[in-house]
């Protein structure tokens, strides 16, 4: 039922949120970068419409947050002395995306991956794509993506005992997510939840079974918690919605008698 009434409120409130998103994107599609590569053919446009569809796009991420230069000047655009560095080689793409993803890249430089020789192993946009970038999530684990360099068996062992875990934390951000947008205040919850996520999400650049079935139990007691203050804030909700019906019905009730008093005196008359 709670689920139910959330659910209503979201589909309600989605048009807001759907203008939110596109105050976020905009942004980044009026840089010159863009406005440029949009017009060209071939691997120099290419970017463009992958990167649309990324969630660095999603997130405002765009062209020169990664290899830097100016957005706002055409000319020095791609000049170093505006910070352009350009494409980095395969070898460096794990410091280049590490810039950013600080946790990410300690976790996966001390992995098996990390620590191919010869600098073999997967990078990061082996899994995530370079320019269509994809949102780290299970879905990345699976035998087409993994079979690209090894069998599936041992990566299928990581991604079921990430599963459970994962599942409740996309959960419970679905339902912080509705509750802000009914505007109670959960703030500091969705960010202790958002903070768990990308700690949790470390544990699956690691790559290390043993790890993953150890530390897991420790994030499922913060998610028991963080469960607990929902469910309170829902058992709020719910009774104020009984007492807030009690009182219409109560003055819906005194509107029928005053008018039945209403009626007797003037028949009286």
């Amino acid at each position: 039922m709670r689920i139910t009434v959330l659910l209503l409120l979201g589909v309600l409130t989605f048009p807001l949120t759907a203008v939110s998103a596109a105050a976020v994107t905009n942004p980044a599609q009026a840089t010159v970068c863009l406005q440029c590569h949009s017009g060209q053919a071939g691997s120099l446009g290419q970017p463009v419409p992958q990167w649309r569809q990324s969630i660095h796009a999603e997130q405002g991420v765009s062209c020169h947050h990664c290899h830097g230069g100016d957005p706002t000047d055409a000319p020095m655009a791609m000049s170093p002395e505006r910070g352009f560095i350009g494409v980095p080689a395969p070898e460096q793409i794990a410091d280049f995306c590490g810039r950013c993803h600080i946790g990410v890249l300690e976790d996966y430089l001390a992995s098996a991956h990390g620590k191919a020789p010869n600098s073999a192993g997967p990078q990061c946009v082996t899994c995530h794509a370079a320019h269509p970038v994809k949102k780290a999530s299970l879905d990345l684990i699976n035998p087409q993506a993994c079979g690209q360099c090894h069998g599936y068996e041992r990566a299928g062992e990581i991604r079921s005992a990430l599963a459970d875990t994962d599942h409740e934390i996309v959960e419970l951000e679905k339902e912080l997510d509705l509750l802000h947008r009914q505007g109670v205040a959960i703030d500091t919850l969705q960010k202790s939840l958002f903070s768990l996520r990308n700690e949790y999400h470390r544990l699956f650049h690691s790559v290390d079974l043993l790890k993953i079935n150890a530390e897991t139990e420790k994030f499922r007691d913060t998610l028991r918690q963080m469960r607990r203050q929902v469910d309170a804030i829902l058992d709020e909700l719910a009774s104020r919605k009984v007492y807030g019906a009690i009182v219409v019905g109560f003055f819906v009730l005194a509107g029928f008698v005053l008018l039945l008093i209403r009626k007797t005196y003037e028949e009286e008359e």
